[in-house]
């Protein structure tokens, strides 16, 4: 019973801390903010178990009962929640301050009851050993397994299904208290049932009730997924597919030929002998595309983390029509790995080397822009090798942008900032990489591009006032300030 107590206890905790990073983002910021204020709620309704006087047994059940329905609804709910209104963060705090209250009820009241059948010392030894016990099946299952396989909705649900049974097999165990009446019993009998019932029909209705959300959210969703990283979303926009990762607008079908165009072409230009690429992120396969439009590349090897997202590209009919199913082409070899990681291991050295990672929004993607990952970039460099990376809007997170200019330059690269316009992110940045100093592109050796020509090449190049440098934090791993920055800056232009 302990056991299963506080494994559903911790799934809650790490259930709702995603959430909330899928919804808000910065991940540390609301994994702090859930884990702290979880334990302080945990303590709170620790200390308020000392007001519960008599009827301990039926008051467990209870308490257990609504643990269930709370902790159980609480991750569908919220994302639900996330489409309709903009006091997400006050919500999900309440939720967790709830959840964490009733959790921190049930151990005490639970020893309470047992005091009269153990010794001390044996109560206090089993129940924190199966605590610290269910800590690490939660832990475990959740990022195992309830996560990849189930998604956060159902994972929750599951939990609550598991704490509403552990509500009526108490009432079994349990009934020898004195007190309670064979009334009492079957009241708390049809409440448990009705909890498990409700229970069970939001774990079958989970994924249309997230569909529905969504639906409000974007319009017309042609495919949906939890992967073990993210939420998957394609939708149809007027006739534009559209990818969303975790409520974040990837691409647009309507415009992102001019993002990877300017992303790709000036890149390779750059470089005296494209051979060997590397591309980090980009599991979508469209820089691919572009890519493969140059016939001397020899090999290309696509690191992406998510392989449910380099799957969509390879079986979706409308992504793969979209990126010329580039990920079945022989000259790519896709690794689902983290490309921190990729680079730290592998000895082989690339001409080319394009990120596309997502915008700083965590430290996990944070990493990905910090003076150790272009190190291990520049190290990775064969000779005349040039990096292109995307760098955020020079516009509206302006001290962003040029963070990631100093912090390449910060590991004694050469840097060609550049911008274009994209009519669903306004102005958007790049940068150039290299050991030797590095110059604009005069021509490209590709024609038949849709909004990139010689004469608008040279124009990519040309940065307004308003996007001109700034001075900005070199991003390092020990302090990750280019995602706070990024997160200031990006909220001021929400609407």
């Amino acid at each position: 019973m302990v056991l299963v107590i506080a494994t559903c206890g911790l799934v809650y905790e790490l259930a709702l801390a995603t959430v909330g990073s899928y919804v808000l983002g910065d991940s540390v910021t609301q994994f702090s903010l859930v884990i702290g204020l979880y334990l302080s709620a945990l303590g709170l309704g620790a200390w308020l178990s000392r007001f519960v006087d008599g009827r301990l047994a039926k008051t467990f059940v209870d308490v257990e009962l609504a643990t269930a329905l709370l902790g159980g609804f609480s991750a569908p709910v919220l994302l639900l929640a996330a489409g309709f209104g903009d006091s997400f963060q006050f919500l999900l705090l309440a939720v967790v301050l709830g959840v964490g209250l009733l959790v921190g009820l049930e151990l005490p009241l639970l020893m309470r009851i047992l005091e009269s059948r153990l010794a001390f010392k044996e109560l206090v030894a089993r129940t924190l050993g199966y605590d610290y016990a269910g800590s690490l099946v939660g832990s475990l299952g959740f990022s195992l397994w309830l996560l990849p396989r189930l998604g956060l909705p159902r994972a929750a649900l599951l939990c609550g299904i598991a704490n509403a049974l552990v509500g009526l097999g108490s009432t079994r165990l349990l009934a020898s208290e004195s007190g309670l009446t064979r009334r009492e019993l079957t009241g708390l009998r049809a409440r448990a049932l009705l909890t498990l019932a409700l229970l069970m029909a939001g774990f079958f209705a989970a994924p249309r009730l997230l569909e529905f959300s969504e639906r409000q959210l974007h319009g017309n969703v042609v495919f949906s997924q939890s992967s073990h990283y993210q939420r998957l979303v394609l939708i149809d926009r007027e006739g534009s597919l559209e990818l969303w990762l975790n409520g974040h607008l990837q691409f647009a079908e309507r415009d992102e030929h001019r993002y990877h165009e300017a992303l790709v072409h000036p890149l390779l230009a750059s470089a005296s002998r494209p051979r060997h690429v590397l591309v980090g992120g980009g599991g979508d396969g469209l820089a691919l595309r572009e890519l493969l439009r140059w016939p001397e590349l020899e090999s290309i090897t696509l690191v992406d983390l998510d392989p449910a997202v380099t799957e969509l590209a390879l079986t979706h009919p409308r992504l793969v029509a979209l990126n010329r199913d580039s990920l079945r082409d022989p000259r790519v070899r896709v690794i689902n790995a983290d490309a921190f990681t990729f680079l730290a291991k592998s000895q082989q050295r690339y001409d080319v080397e394009l990120f596309d990672f997502p915008d700083p929004t965590a430290a996990g993607i944070g990493k990905l822009y910090s003076t150790r990952f272009f190190a291990m970039a520049r190290d990775h460099l064969a000779e005349g090798g040039v990096i292109g990376l995307q760098a955020t809007s020079p516009y509206v997170t302006r001290k962003s942008y040029w963070s990631i200019v100093a912090t390449v330059q910060a590991v004694g690269l050469h840097t060609l900032p550049y911008r274009v316009y994209l009519p669903s992110f306004g102005d958007w940045g790049f940068v150039l990489a290299s050991p030797q100093p590095i110059s604009p592109p005069r021509s490209l050796q590709v024609r038949g591009l849709r909004s990139l020509d010689d004469r608008a090449l040279a124009a990519l190049f040309e940065m307004p006032d308003d996007t001109s440098r700034v001075e900005g934090l070199v991003n390092r791993l020990d302090n990750q300030s280019l995602v706070t920055t990024y997160l200031e800056e990006s909220a001021r232009f929400e609407p």
